[in-house]
């Protein structure tokens, strides 16, 4: 199968670099961006087969997989459509606020058609992403979608409607954690800890935090409550941020981050 990218830019560049790490080979990947250096380094790095426009992509991918800006696929999808229609590949958006009616829209509405919604760390390999699909997707489809976004981390199929709270527990909440993570740190800071010796303590807490909880497969707040001994420091510092509202704090920004995706 032969896997075409339309946009290689950050997400689209994370995506390639990880099918490579994953086995994929470059030989099966065709690859357009309007940036031409970004495009050479590409071929250097992963060894994809560099296309000459958008139509070389859209004539020969078994799958293609937009990665542009979302405005830019108003116009690019309906001069594409012609070709799509008459080849029939499989369609994949990561478009962010672009819905499988307007992307079928565009193009037609007989074409197998998925809608996935990365995050950033997939450009680390360790990204969640979230994928669903219009009626014309069958299995084997979806199977390839399963097989590229989990060389960049976790999938899950999630029904459209879901999507805005998928992107404001996952899509945004990377940022969140960011500022936790630099909070903690500049806390260490406060107390006599060097500002990269507190970041880095902060991120590996974050990241061990997370792997334990995994593979403990127990409910993150009764693994909480293991960590708190009666009358201890770390039970002194959850209920401080239960009194100055951090939970709540969490829970008003998804929903703030919900409520501006359902808007786009």
């Amino acid at each position: 199968m032969k896997i075409g990218f339309i946009g290689a830019g950050n997400m689209g560049g994370a995506i390639l670099h990880g099918l490579i790490s994953g086995g994929f080979r470059g030989g099966d990947i065709l690859v357009y961006d309007k940036d031409s250096a970004k495009l050479m380094q590409l071929f250097e790095d992963c060894g994809i087969v560099i296309a000459s426009d958008e139509d070389e992509v859209a004539k020969q991918a078994d799958a293609v997989v937009f990665a542009v800006k979302p405005q830019a696929l108003s116009s690019l999808l309906p001069r594409l459509a012609p070709t799509l229609c008459r080849r029939s590949p499989l369609v994949i958006s990561i478009a962010a606020g672009k819905t499988l009616a307007w992307v079928s829209r565009l193009i037609g509405d007989d074409l197998p058609i998925v809608r996935v919604m990365p995050n950033i760390a997939a450009k680390v390999g360790e990204g969640m992403s979230a994928f669903c699909a219009n009626e014309y997707a069958d299995e084997s489809h979806k199977k390839v979608v399963r097989a590229i976004f989990e060389a960049v981390g976790e999938v899950i199929e999630l029904d459209e409607h879901l999507f805005s709270a998928f992107t404001a527990i996952a899509g945004c909440s990377p940022a969140f954690t960011l500022m936790y993570i630099d909070t903690l740190a500049q806390a260490g800071v406060r107390y006599g800890i060097p500002k990269e010796a507190a970041h880095k303590i902060a991120a590996q807490s974050v990241l061990g935090t997370t792997r334990l909880w995994q593979e403990s497969g127990e409910h993150p707040r009764f693994l909480a409550d293991k960590v708190c001994s009666p009358g201890g420091t770390t039970i002194e510092g959850v209920c401080t941020l239960q009194k100055y509202g951090f939970e709540n704090a969490v829970l008003e920004a998804v929903r703030a981050s919900y409520e501006k995706d359902e808007k786009l």
